[in-house]
């Protein structure tokens, strides 16, 4: 018999749930200024537009962001990274070694802000 016990790392369901993720549309995407492994992103969530920060510079030219649409954790508290506040988080898959990041993005074109559940 399995033991019911869940392990340390084990969220809940309503712990989940807290999560707001939604579709965003990459407007602009720059090197940030004082960190070699970020982009700084500016980013369409429907109802506004907000920055964010990302550890994707080794593996996406900004230039290639740029109208793509993404998932986006939108209600995250900012984060000051190396001066510029990130006011959300991407969300992305790697392999263990992160030798590959690739970037989660709806299938089909759906409007910024849409929400992913």
């Amino acid at each position: 018999m399995p033991d019911p016990t869940p392990a340390p790392d084990t969220i809940t369901f309503d712990d989940f749930a807290k999560i707001d993720l939604r579709v965003a549309r990459v407007l602009d995407a720059k090197p940030h200024p004082n960190a070699d492994k970020l982009l700084v992103l500016q980013i369409d969530i429907g109802s506004e537009q907000r920055q964010i920060v990302a550890g994707i510079r080794g593996y996406y030219q900004p230039e290639d962001l740029v109208g793509k649409s993404i998932v986006v954790a939108k209600n995250l508290a900012p984060r000051t990274m190396r001066g510029e506040t990130s006011n959300g988080m991407l969300l992305a898959a790697s392999n263990e070694d992160r030798s590959q990041v690739i970037l989660l993005t709806p299938m089909s074109d759906i409007a910024p802000g849409a929400k992913v559940s």
